[in-house]
């Protein structure tokens, strides 16, 4: 049986906020609203924080959050989930799965990490799956800061890209976009693969290390999950949207009240 292995990579330096994980929302550090939504998950054979901020170490240390110090060179999420796997003082083996469940999904559900994992469970052939939830409004779909992904029939990604695509004249729900929602799952070995690999144009272009996969012929399968009320944070604004939702969540109130 493949251990499932996760990773919450977490850096203060964002352009875009910079601080925000341990932005406060709802009286709570963004960041420990991840972990607490991670732990909710029962089949984790490790669980763990990887940052190169001291900060965020410091802080991980008095909640007794296992943290995982990596490098301040990386420039994308996947790597440095990859360095604190190989600095971690645990077995793996190349068929392992490793999840990387962004920092900054404060509103993630349990279920959606067992729907990552899934089809990697299910299919030995499978080396990555990127987790997805349908676009339900024109807002969304047109911002720049929600990844949109692009997959054929049989599941396999194509292509994921900030612009609006597919592409429509005039926006409906019926053109059927997704977005990624910031949990990705990987083979040990297809992780390592991946970090073996240059930069490519389109994951430079588009800002998303997903598309290095994509730029060098190789492929993850989608898992789709149906739409909820659970919003990524980009900005100070996305914030105090998520803090307007999250009190009414049922997981909120769970670890809350801890």
């Amino acid at each position: 049986m493949a251990k499932i292995i996760g990773v919450i990579p977490v850096r203060m330096g964002s352009s875009r906020f910079p601080g925000k994980p341990l932005f406060p929302i709802a009286g709570m550090p963004m960041l420990e609203h991840v972990w607490h939504r991670s732990n909710f998950y029962s089949d984790w054979d490790e669980l763990f924080l990887a940052t190169c901020d001291i900060e965020i170490k410091e802080f991980a240390d008095t909640k007794n959050i296992p943290c995982i110090m990596t490098s301040d060179k990386h420039k994308r999420a996947l790597d440095r989930v990859a360095e604190a796997i190989e600095k971690s003082d645990f077995e793996i083996s190349a068929d392992d799965i490793v999840l990387n469940v962004q920092g900054d999904e404060p509103m993630m559900r349990p279920d959606m990490i067992e729907a990552t994992v899934k089809p990697m469970l299910d299919d030995v052939e499978i080396n990555g799956v990127v987790l997805s939830m349908p676009i339900m409004d024109k807002e969304q779909f047109y911002d720049p800061n929600t990844l949109k992904i692009i997959h054929n029939i049989k599941g396999d990604i194509l292509y994921t890209s900030r612009a609006p695509i597919p592409y429509c004249k005039d926006w409906s729900l019926d053109i059927g976009a997704k977005r990624i929602y910031g949990i990705f799952g990987f083979r040990w070995n297809f992780l390592q693969k991946f970090t073996q690999i240059p930069e490519s144009p389109l994951e430079i272009v588009e800002s998303c290390d997903s598309n290095r996969i994509y730029d060098n012929g190789l492929t993850q399968r989608v898992a789709l999950y149906p739409y909820v009320d659970s919003f990524a944070v980009d900005t100070p604004e996305d914030a105090e949207k998520v803090e307007n939702y999250i009190t009414k969540d049922p997981y909120w109130r769970k670890y809350n009240e801890q």
